[in-house]
């Protein structure tokens, strides 16, 4: 039966937006009516329509605070559009702070109680959660959640294990497209970045230093002195300046092109012949995930949820983390063997459609936002 579902999600190109993004997007295909609550138009939300809607959250300028307060003003636009569109729930994305808001809305709106989800992602439990100061309102958000669920089995341990949550946590993975990625045709753009010859890398972050991006060049500096290759630098952050003087110290420049932040990715992706992702923590690994629907094989870290999803020496590898040497010689054992490099890239895009397409998971949603909506109604909700 069609919802209205109101989501609510940081709209920048970090993992926990894009997955709820593609969520709503989704959602709204099978014919649900989504909201999206947040201060800008979430990065892979292109358009509006009968079934997709953006409401934005606007932030009070007033001199007696430092720092506008978000959490209220998104607790407000979120019952304001539970009243006004007949919101059937909630689906908040990253703990902290819109499961508080959302608990703030639901509170609001008293008798017509309003259930809401939180899923999460990563650093609001791993960084922002476990920081004492915010620990308390972290587990009482998420006790106080109609039903919670977990991107990772890894995810999952470390939130219970670290606030002592004695509710259910549900596991329900990120998921691909596997009809937008997939493999390239003839009519791919790799040979806008590549001669015949060369191979392709690629990394996919937001440059932050957990994502270790100038581990990424030295990775590829060490692969370059044994191949012709070039490395394609898809993403923007902090690191990104480093990276690119790294790059001029090593001399690497006509080989490593950053593209910044790029919305079709799925067309780079599939450009390539490896994907790096040697991250000191990964709570799931969605860019690997969309590297492996376009047949690409991944050299990562072993680290949180990402053995979960990349099978050691099946369809990519895992390697400790920080260890450079390691991972250059991974890179290097599927550059050099096209034939390996060929069967890797296959069982990769198997294993996402097998386990983590969108016609897998998307149904997992729906059928907990049925069993919270059953729970409301029985409640007298």
């Amino acid at each position: 039966m069609p919802m209205k579902i109101g989501i609510t999600c940081y709209p920048t190109y970090g993992g926990s937006g894009v997955v709820a993004t593609e969520l709503g997007l989704e959602l709204a295909a099978r014919g649900h009516e989504i909201h999206f609550i947040s201060y800008a138009v979430p990065v892979r939300m292109t358009e509006a329509s009968d079934r997709l809607h953006f409401h934005e959250v606007e932030m009070m300028n007033y001199p007696l605070f430092d720092h506008p307060p978000y959490t209220l003003a998104l607790a407000t636009k979120m019952y304001n559009v539970a009243v006004n569109e007949s919101l059937d729930l909630l689906h908040v994305h990253y703990a902290i702070p819109h499961s508080v808001s959302a608990y703030l809305a639901r509170a609001m709106l008293g008798t017509r109680r309003l259930p809401f989800v939180t899923t999460l992602h990563g650093t609001d439990i791993t960084l922002v959660g476990t920081d004492r100061s915010y620990l308390p309102i972290t587990r009482f958000s998420i006790e106080e959640s109609d039903a919670v669920t977990a991107i990772s089995g890894y995810l999952r341990r470390v939130t219970i294990e670290e606030f002592g949550i004695r509710r259910p946590v549900d596991v329900i993975p990120n998921f691909v497209n596997c009809d937008v990625f997939q493999p390239a045709d003839d009519s791919g753009r790799r040979q806008e970045f590549a001669q015949e010859h060369e191979r392709i890398v690629v990394h996919l972050s937001n440059f932050r230093p957990v994502k270790r991006v100038l581990d990424v060049i030295e990775i590829f500096d060490r692969v370059r002195r044994q191949i012709a290759a070039k490395l394609l630098m898809i993403g923007d952050g902090p690191d990104r300046a480093p990276a690119e003087w790294l790059v001029r110290e090593k001399k690497l420049g006509e080989d490593v092109i950053f593209l910044g932040k790029q919305n079709q990715v799925h067309q780079l992706l599939n450009c390539a012949d490896v994907m790096l992702l040697p991250s000191d923590l990964e709570s799931f690994g969605l860019a690997a995930l969309e590297a492996m629907a376009c047949g690409v094989p991944c050299v990562c870290s072993r680290v949180g949820g990402l053995p979960e999803v990349i099978r050691n020496g099946v369809d990519g590898f895992l390697v400790a983390p920080r260890d450079i040497e390691t991972m250059a010689a991974r890179t290097l054992e599927i550059l050099a063997d096209p034939d390996r490099r060929t069967a890797m890239g296959m069982a990769a895009r198997a294993r996402a459609a097998n386990e983590f397409c969108t016609t897998k998971i998307i149904p997992l949603y729906e059928q907990l936002y049925e069993r919270v909506a059953a729970r409301k109604s029985a409640a007298g909700g």
